[in-house]
C-alpha cells in the first residue's frame, strides 16, 4: 500500500504493528542454504542439546530480513533508506516463535547534507509471541520535505 508522507507529516511516538509470522526449521534451513552459515548453532540438532539453548536458534540475518520484511506494507515515495543502527538479538528466535515487528517514529531532524530532506529514524522492535525482545534496530530514513524537490 502506498501512503505518502512528508517529513513534516512523520509525528515522534507514533506507532505501528505489524502482524505475526511463525519461524519454521524451513525458513532455517533455507535461511542457512541462500546465507551459506551452517554455523552448527543453526542447523546441528546435536550440537545444540550441549549448548544453552538446547535447540536450533535462527539466523540473526534471518531474523533481522523477517522482521524489516514484516514492516513492508507500506511504501512512502517521499522517503528511502539511509541505513541501520543499533542492531541487537538480546534472546534467540526458534523454529515455532511468532515474531512480530513494532515501528515507532524516534526522532527526526533537518538533513544538514540534503536541503529540502530530512531524516527520520524509526525504533523497529521485533517481539515474540511472549512479547520479548528478540531483535532491535534503528532505521534511518531520508525523507522529502514539502516543497523540497523543487
Amino acid at each position: 500500500m502506498e501512503r505518502e508522507q512528508f517529513f513534516e507529516d512523520y509525528e515522534i511516538g507514533a506507532q505501528r504493528r505489524t502482524f505475526g509470522r511463525t519461524i519454521t526449521d524451513a525458513d532455517i534451513v533455507l535461511h542457512a542454504g541462500h546465507s551459506g552459515d551452517y554455523f552448527p548453532h543453526h542447523v546441528d540438532v546435536e550440537f545444540c542439546k550441549t549448548q544453552p539453548f538446547k535447540r536450533p536458534i535462527a539466523h540473526g540475518t534471518m531474523t533481522f530480513t523477517i522482521g524489516i520484511g514484516l514492516t513492508a506494507t507500506e511504501i512512502n515515495p517521499r522517503a528511502m533508506t539511509y541505513g541501520y543502527e543499533r542492531l541487537r538479538f538480546p534472546r534467540p528466535v526458534h523454529a515455532g516463535d511468532t515474531i512480530r515487528t513494532t515501528v515507532t517514529i524516534r526522532e527526526k531532524s533537518a538533513d544538514a547534507k540534503r536541503p529540502g530532506f530530512g531524516k527520520v529514524i524509526e525504533a523497529k522492535e521485533v517481539t515474540n509471541q511472549n512479547g520479548e525482545t528478540v531483535m532491535y534496530v534503528e532505521h534511518i530514513l531520508i525523507v522529502e520535505m514539502k516543497g523540497g524537490s523543487k
